[in-house]
């Protein structure tokens, strides 16, 4: 598609990833939604990128329907959802909480399915659409303290065939894209310890390059999945 005609909803687009891929598709001419559940940093990064910001939870179901009602209204449709929100969480098996892994699945999981249902009935409408779901490397091999994170990555993994063997009928292209280590607050913002910068890891933007450029893919063929690693990750 040409990115000058697409309208896009980034979810978890106020930092990271999500922001970075917001920039760049703003950049390349792209009208641009973001949401975030926290109203000052939604603002604030929609204030910076000239986009229309929401404040959602994606894990609540009224807000996702009152976010895309309100995303269709602001750019007139919409023809790309790039589902991005989502967070981690670490600890070893036998110190796994159901409070955590439950909080985590509700975000990941549920909420990247009902932002994608509710986004494939307006792309349905239209016949056309493009969904990008960020998963991650973590949705194919597992390891020590990922049971909760890396288990919500192997089901959007699941999640994302099934939509696509459903949506391509529909024209509706559904993609994957697998960062491994980024170099974003993601860590930190799970209760991690902050890493030093590290010129040898992958930036946001790196992520978001390789998202705009499966977007640029004319629509009569997609890129169903794709990983981006670092070449060399020094420690």
């Amino acid at each position: 598609m040409d990115l000058k005609d697409a309208k896009v909803l980034v979810t978890g687009g106020s930092s990271g990833i999500g922001y970075a891929t917001a920039r760049l598709l703003r950049d390349r001419g792209a009208r641009v939604a973001i949401c975030g559940r926290k109203a000052d940093t939604i603002e604030l990064a929609a204030a910076e990128l000239g986009a229309t910001g929401i404040v959602a939870d994606v894990s609540k179901e009224d807000d996702v329907k009152r976010m895309v009602e309100r995303v269709v209204a602001e750019l007139d449709g919409y023809n790309v959802l790039v589902n991005n929100a989502g967070f981690g969480h670490w600890a070893s098996l036998v110190e796994t909480t159901s409070a955590d892994f439950r909080r985590v699945w509700e975000t990941n999981v549920l909420g990247a399915m009902l932002v994608a249902r509710e986004s494939a009935r307006h792309f349905i409408a239209g016949n056309t659409g493009n969904i990008v779901n960020i998963a991650s490397t973590a949705g194919s091999r597992g390891f020590p303290g990922g049971t909760t994170y890396v288990s919500t990555k192997f089901a959007l993994s699941g999640m994302t065939e099934c939509w696509r063997a459903e949506l391509r009928k529909n024209n509706i292209r559904v993609m994957q894209v697998n960062p491994s280590e980024v170099q974003t607050s993601f860590f930190t913002a799970a209760g991690g310890e902050e890493r030093p910068e590290n010129s040898s890891k992958l930036l946001a933007d790196d992520v978001a390059a390789l998202i705009a450029s499966m977007l640029e893919v004319s629509d009569r063929g997609f890129i169903t999945e794709a990983s981006v690693w670092a070449t060399n990750p020094h420690d």
